[in-house]
């Protein structure tokens, strides 16, 4: 997900509100580390209770809950420069009447960009066209990045951004590609692509 820069909504802040604020900020965190960076998302009537408790809106406090489930998704992002070279992959994988494929890594200076596409007959669009997303998986030590996708009667392409860059020798590594039913990690859909670089 591509951020948006920050703008000041309003010129005015009530500076008696620092501490609370800051306080706020030291939940957050706590929360977050007794979670262990997973904290799910309270159920709706837990939500429903203290918005009456502490007479706050039930819609507010859904949104903030979960924007806070998806912390991962507003760390810090890198964005490719100085290309330097195409890595051929060259790899596909058929299943559930589509072909998944990746021809190239994008080797840039100070990250990778990985194409992931996705081949199926035109006849059937309607059975695909569903509202889902793909997350790449390369394990603990990469962030991978979503940034977008489009296509045409039976192909779409997805972009990830990978950081730090992936070595050039990329021989033992596996693609992982999840699909879930949300822009964010999670309601995962079941299917998943792998692809071994040989």
């Amino acid at each position: 997900m591509e951020q948006l820069p920050f703008e000041q909504p309003t010129e005015y802040y009530d500076e008696r509100l620092i501490p609370i604020d800051e306080q706020i900020c030291f939940l957050f965190k706590q929360r977050k580390d007794i979670s262990n960076n997973n904290p799910g998302c309270p159920p709706l009537e837990y939500i429903s209770k203290w918005a009456e408790k502490f007479d706050l809106y039930e819609d507010l406090l859904e949104l903030i809950f979960s924007e806070l489930k998806n912390d991962y998704e507003f760390r810090p992002q890198v964005e490719p420069t100085d290309f330097q070279k195409y890595i051929p992959v060259l790899k596909s994988v058929e299943k559930e009447e589509c072909l998944y494929s990746v021809t190239c890594v994008r080797q840039y200076a100070n990250a990778s960009v990985v194409n992931f596409n996705i081949d199926w007959e035109p006849a059937e669009e309607e059975r695909l066209l569903r509202d889902s997303y793909w997350h790449l998986w390369l394990g603990e030590e990469y962030d991978c990045r979503q940034t977008g996708g489009g296509g045409s009667e039976g192909h779409i392409s997805y972009n990830f951004i990978v950081s730090p860059p992936l070595p050039d020798e990329i021989s033992g590594l596996d693609l992982v590609f999840r699909e879930s039913l949300t822009p964010f990690k999670g309601k995962s859909t079941g299917l998943e692509i792998v692809m071994h670089i040989e």
